[in-house]
């Protein structure tokens, strides 16, 4: 069986530069609400995680494997696949060839405000690998030069492309999203984001918002398909993991972020990535900072909690 996509389909595609360990991450500069990488690595699996948001990508080489509700999937080159927020899985490649990919992190409030208008809330899809070529040539639009910012114009109309798709796979008709309180949810994740390093409780946001807290989560959860409590936990180590990124100490970002301590901070981190820190910054590349990738050594093949 030919492993590798038709090379036609990803001409232009920056390649990523793997080290000896033919282990990497290269990481786009990212849009609000959306983040993109490419990854490639060989091995079994990495650790179940979960994240807050949608997680959208195409496999380019090799056979992509992953647990996800309760069933082992299999994606092939061409193949989208499609996670849901705060739904768990693992993965790793499938064969001894090894595995390439592109993935695309997009916040479910870029979505849920591009169906608002239908009054329909979230589409779920069932089925996380997807035979579409229409929909990977709307996901490869956006993961095609990872060296290049994504412009506001272009993503407008990405969300609603890809808002259509995921729509045309849902097993059933989205719900109707009812009434949600837009302007309050909006207080309180933009309170989250400015106390992100700190403890934040639930009297701080009634206050914010006028709302208690029990309608708070239920609006909150409605707009961006996650808690409070998590939304602020996932922007604490999204802080965390650029801080790294950036070559300061684990310890020291792990004071810095809200955490109590390093290992604090290690067990979140793995929780939602898949990985230590440690394992990050030995994998992760940012392309502004050069065409070499980090190679790492990466316990039984894991590689990425973003994946």
């Amino acid at each position: 069986m030919n492993q590798d996509l038709h090379p036609q389909v990803f001409e232009g595609l920056e390649r990523l530069c793997a080290g000896p360990s033919g282990n990497a991450i290269l990481a786009a500069p990212s849009f609000p609400g959306i983040e993109r990488i490419e990854a490639q690595f060989s091995g079994n699996a990495f650790e179940p995680h979960r994240h807050d948001t949608y997680a959208l990508g195409v496999t380019l080489k090799g056979v992509q494997t992953f647990r996800y509700r309760g069933a082992r999937r299999f994606s092939l080159p061409g193949q989208v696949i499609v996670l849901h927020p705060d739904e768990e899985h693992d993965g790793g490649a499938g064969t001894e060839v090894g595995l390439q990919y592109r993935m695309l992190y997009l916040e479910p409030s870029l979505l849920l405000e591009c169906l608002k208008a239908d009054g329909v809330g979230l589409p779920f899809v069932d089925e996380p690998v997807i035979g579409d070529p229409a929909l990977a040539g709307v996901l490869l639009a956006a993961l095609g030069e990872l060296d290049r910012e994504l412009d506001a114009v272009f993503v407008d109309d990405f969300v609603s492309q890809v808002a259509g798709g995921l729509s045309r796979h849902a097993r059933l008709p989205p719900r109707p999203l009812g009434l949600v309180a837009w302007r309050q949810a909006r207080a309180a994740r933009d309170y989250l984001e400015a106390h992100a390093t700190r403890a934040v409780n639930s009297g701080e946001l009634e206050a914010v918002t006028g709302l208690d807290r029990f309608a708070l989560s239920r609006h909150f959860r409605a707009a961006f398909a996650t808690s409070p409590h998590r939304y602020l936990l996932m922007r604490r180590l999204q802080r965390a993991r650029a801080m790294i990124g950036a070559g300061e100490g684990i310890s020291d970002v792990a004071a810095a972020t809200g955490f109590a301590d390093q290992s604090h901070l290690n067990r979140h981190f793995k929780k939602a990535y898949g990985m230590t820190p440690g394992q990050w910054v030995a994998l992760a590349h940012n392309p502004k900072q050069g065409s070499r990738a980090f190679p790492g050594k990466v316990r039984s093949g894991f590689l990425s909690g973003i994946a």
